[in-house]
């Protein structure tokens, strides 16, 4: 099977159930400021010891991004597809990292400017393309129902990687 389809040669491109929107639909804009996010997740991996814990949660978390992509991608209404949405437990999960991290750093009380090593800067590149995809879906929800756990996530999520940020940086 060629990579290439040529479906999307007059600037159209297909959700998940067929529906044909334009590459520029906020929906589309949407999940693919989640594949961004993914990707700099996927750089911040990159500068972490390969057998590290925090390298398999990041992992977790792609998968997790993937996730949330395909159910950005699929409209609510598309009940004939088995698309295993977001859901209230994977922003638990996000909550229950985030406490435990805080356990161990000192209380914040300045602001952090973005930068450290390279991990952390990654880090923190990821966190801001996150309140991206956050205020891309907030603009979306106004015209669209979207899984109200998707904005959740993502809100949840970013604190997940401002935290991870200055746990990488003991900050």
């Amino acid at each position: 099977m060629k990579i290439y389809t040529k479906t999307g040669d007059q600037g159209q491109t297909s959700l998940f159930g067929g529906k044909r929107v334009s590459k520029d639909d906020l929906r589309v804009e949407c999940y693919g400021t989640v594949d961004e996010l993914n990707s700099f997740l996927g750089l911040a991996k990159s500068f972490l010891d390969k057998n590290s814990l925090i390298q398999k949660k990041l992992e977790n978390l792609q998968n997790d991004l993937l996730r949330l992509g395909s159910d950005l991608a699929t409209p609510l209404e598309q009940k004939n597809l088995n698309i295993k949405r977001i859901d209230i437990e994977d922003v638990e999960n996000l909550e229950k990292w985030i406490d435990e991290m805080d356990k161990i750093l000192k209380p914040l009380n300045k602001f952090i400017l973005p930068g450290g090593s390279s991990a952390e800067s990654a880090i923190h590149c990821a966190r801001s393309i996150c309140r991206k995809a956050e205020r891309r879906l907030v603009t979306l929800m106004r015209t669209e129902k979207i899984n109200d756990q998707a904005l959740k996530y993502l809100n949840r999520l970013s604190d997940a990687l401002f935290t991870l940020a200055r746990f990488l940086g003991k900050n």
